[in-house]
């Protein structure tokens, strides 16, 4: 059995350590903002089998989303709360695929390979998005790195500009 599939069963079966810690990191993560930027992943399976490699020009995000449907009404009588919870969710779009959007949102230059569940409680749900720098050296050289046609043609187009300029 490999280390990742080792690492699967963990996080399926969650023995009562891994409960523990993650409790305690659930406290520490309520008080950090919606979108925080970490230095590696917690689930090191998940990543690697969207994509992730531990080299320069992957980022990886967590992005915390409120819990609960769409449809909250919106209160009609009495004082305005601060926080109506009615715009953030959208009716087509399920959480994680917010949680790409709010990612992206926060870095507009890095772009989404995909995401995964982390941990939730009773008001939010957690999610980690693995993002890639296109325009980085690393990743424009990765051969195994699967970037959509569109974004490397631009991204070319971009650096050929850039190189243009410079001979001038």
């Amino acid at each position: 059995m490999g280390v990742y599939t080792m690492l699967e069963n963990l996080w399926r079966e969650k023995p009562e350590e891994l409960r523990a810690l993650m409790k305690q990191r659930l406290i520490r993560w309520r008080r950090q903002p919606a979108v925080v930027r970490v230095r590696k992943p917690l689930r090191l399976d998940r990543a690697r089998k969207l994509g992730y490699k531990a080299k320069q020009g992957f980022v990886v995000v967590r992005v915390r989303v409120r819990r609960g449907g769409f449809q909250k009404p919106r209160p009609r009588a009495g004082r305005r709360p601060k926080a109506l919870g009615v715009v953030k969710h959208k009716v087509n779009v399920t959480m994680m695929e917010e949680a790409i959007h709010r990612a992206q949102k926060k870095y507009p230059n890095l772009y989404p390979i995909g995401a995964y569940w982390v941990a939730e409680d009773g008001l939010y749900k957690w999610y980690e998005v693995i993002m890639v720098d296109p325009y980085h050296q690393s990743i424009l050289n990765d051969k195994e790195l699967k970037l959509p046609d569109p974004l490397l043609r631009r991204v070319r187009k971009k650096l050929a500009k850039k190189e243009e300029k410079k001979k001038k």
